[in-house]
């Protein structure tokens, strides 16, 4: 069976295809020509994630998931949430948005926060959504150098290392996204 993943990340893709054991011809964007940008234009993960795996769904009619992702910081009333990948910004690095997270948080002791990533599937015209979420709290100052986006200001809950100092299988293990794949694989394994 034919299941699109609506991203191009192959890292993203390899992963779930082991977990799936190989049941789906799982394919990404760029393997199905799409190279256009996905609408994002919703105020909450749940519908721009929905709104993701609709729009390929419509275009390709086949079975998709989607997801997205956001951190929500307590002292900033849930900033930047959908706006994550560009809190600084249209154009902005990750460094840009880290840079902002700090200087906001400058003088600022609640530092507890939390990633949240929702998947949504459409599998035989039936929409699911699967839902990962893990705590922590912002540092103060960047730590580690692996991972991407806020992972070196990110440190969750029952650890002393950010998400940048952990290797790829301990992060992938606990975040956010893991814990709403490990959701995903469970019922696509059971689905089947």
């Amino acid at each position: 069976m034919k299941l699109i993943f609506a991203t191009n990340n192959k890292h993203k893709l390899e992963e779930i295809s082991k977990a799936l054991n190989n049941k789906f011809d799982l394919l990404s964007l760029s393997d199905i020509g799409f190279n256009e940008e996905i609408p994002e234009t919703h105020e909450t993960l749940e519908e721009n994630s929905c709104e993701k795996a609709e729009y390929i769904f419509n275009r390709f009619k086949t079975n998709v998931f989607a997801d997205d992702t956001g951190l929500e910081i307590d002292a900033l009333n849930g900033e930047p949430g959908v706006y994550s990948a560009r809190y600084a910004g249209e154009h902005c690095s990750f460094a840009d948005n880290i840079n902002k997270v700090l200087a906001k948080l400058e003088n600022t002791t609640n530092r507890k926060a939390k990633f949240r990533t929702i998947i949504t599937l459409i599998l035989d015209n039936k929409k699911y959504q699967f839902e990962g979420i893990v705590e922590g709290e912002i540092t103060k100052t960047k730590h580690g150098i692996e991972g991407f986006g806020y992972d070196p200001i990110f440190r969750p809950k029952g650890y002393k290392e950010s998400f940048a100092e952990m290797s790829m299988e301990l992060k992938n293990k606990i975040s956010h996204r893991g814990l709403a794949v490990l959701k995903l694989v469970e019922f696509l394994n059971n689905a089947l």
